[in-house]
């Protein structure tokens, strides 16, 4: 079997998607299954809307519209505000795209006019996290302009935070966002049928019992994928972990010497470590002239090294390009072991998209109870955008 590889459970994904559509539906909340971690997987997207999603979002125009000759049927959100040179491309397979210039917008309408479409516009709100967002002074004046283009429908506002600057979701931040929304609504007599509060890292907030609001929709990617709160990382009760793992295969198994020797300078990477400075004395092998040593074929082209998971009785010592090299408790690993890792978002993110990481859809656990039929909702309706659920 080829390594390195990413072993993807679809029954797990699809376990963890209905657990968090069941905690979320009862507070009136839907969920936007968010396929970019997995560079728009066709088979991810799918067992997500099996399991209850309402729509996929994804941050690439390229993956939705692989996911479109994959025949995916479903609403598609592009969740980073789209390139104007890439407008024709948004408005001909993305149904809804957030957005936060106006002169995009504009162009937008241009091109769903050319297209003979309408398309949905979801207008972001900075709350703090200062990634992408209208500051809320302003906000007013681009719904008024946005009303005021052809070819739109202005389906809701949205926010993101967590991201950037790390700024948690809380009761003070959500209940500005239901406010927006409130006082737009009154001011323009118009109905927002989607308010996205944000994504995994909402779901602390979420599922505290606090006052939702207005909030009806989050964009999931992490918790689904990893089962865990991107605040802190930790496991959400219920979710798998392990339902994508990175299997790599051994290439050199030795003892070597603990420190290395000789002058020092920058390594492949621009980071320098004096050899007394090596010593770590939660590693196998400290104190001693020789330790087990393995190498991996897996390297910074492929994963990203601090965001792995090791087996037990290794650590990781370094990472190469192409060389994942560790140190093992014990001697004896054959040349040739396949090792599975865990990973964290960065790691997945970076083994997604490595061409060196091949990908295996399995099924390791069976599915529990009905799915959700996958709705066909394509681009090109009457209405870019409908309520939630």
């Amino acid at each position: 079997m080829t390594a390195p590889r990413l072993e993807i459970d679809l029954s797990r994904i699809h376990h963890n998607v209905r657990t968090l559509v069941g905690r979320l539906d009862p507070l009136g909340i839907s969920v936007t299954g968010v396929t970019k971690a997995t560079l728009g997987s066709p088979e991810v997207a799918r067992e997500m809307v099996l399991a209850g999603v309402t729509s996929i979002g994804e941050s690439r125009i390229e993956n939705i519209e692989a996911m479109r000759l994959a025949d995916l049927r479903t609403t598609m959100t592009l969740i980073r505000s789209p390139m104007p040179s890439q407008v024709e491309r948004v408005v001909a397979s993305a149904d809804i795209s957030l957005n936060t210039e106006f002169d995009v917008i504009d162009a937008l309408s241009a091109a769903a006019g050319r297209q003979h479409r309408r398309h949905g516009i979801v207008l972001m709100v900075e709350l703090g996290d200062l990634r992408e967002g209208i500051l809320a002074e302003d906000l007013s004046s681009m719904v008024g302009r946005t009303l005021d283009l052809d070819h739109l429908d202005l389906c809701g506002i949205g926010a993101n935070l967590a991201c950037q600057s790390g700024i948690a979701p809380d009761a003070t931040n959500m209940a500005v966002l239901s406010s927006l929304a409130d006082s737009l609504e009154a001011r323009f007599a118009i109905t927002l049928p989607l308010i996205s509060g944000g994504n995994s890292a909402n779901l602390r907030w979420a599922l505290s019992g606090a006052d939702v609001g207005r909030v009806d929709d989050l964009r999931l990617g992490e918790s689904i994928l990893l089962g865990r709160d991107p605040l802190d990382r930790e496991p959400i009760d219920g979710l798998h972990t392990d339902a994508i793992t990175l299997v790599a295969e051994v290439i050199e198994s030795n003892r070597k010497p603990v420190r290395p020797w000789g002058e020092v300078h920058q390594n492949a990477f621009g980071m320098t470590a004096r050899p007394d400075m090596t010593a770590r004395p939660e590693l196998p092998g400290e104190g001693d002239a020789t330790r087990a040593q393995v190498i991996v074929a897996l390297g910074r082209q492929d994963v990203d090294p601090d965001g792995l998971v090791v087996p037990d009785g290794l650590h990781v010592l370094g990472a190469s390009s192409d060389h994942l090299v560790l140190a093992a408790h014990r001697d004896g690993t054959p040349v040739g072991t396949e090792l599975r890792f865990g990973l964290d978002y960065s790691a997945m993110v970076r083994a997604m998209t490595s061409p060196f990481v091949t990908r295996e859809f399995l099924r390791a656990t069976p599915d529990a109870g009905p799915s959700r039929p996958a709705p066909d909702l394509r681009p090109g309706g009457s209405r870019a955008c409908a309520p939630p659920g």
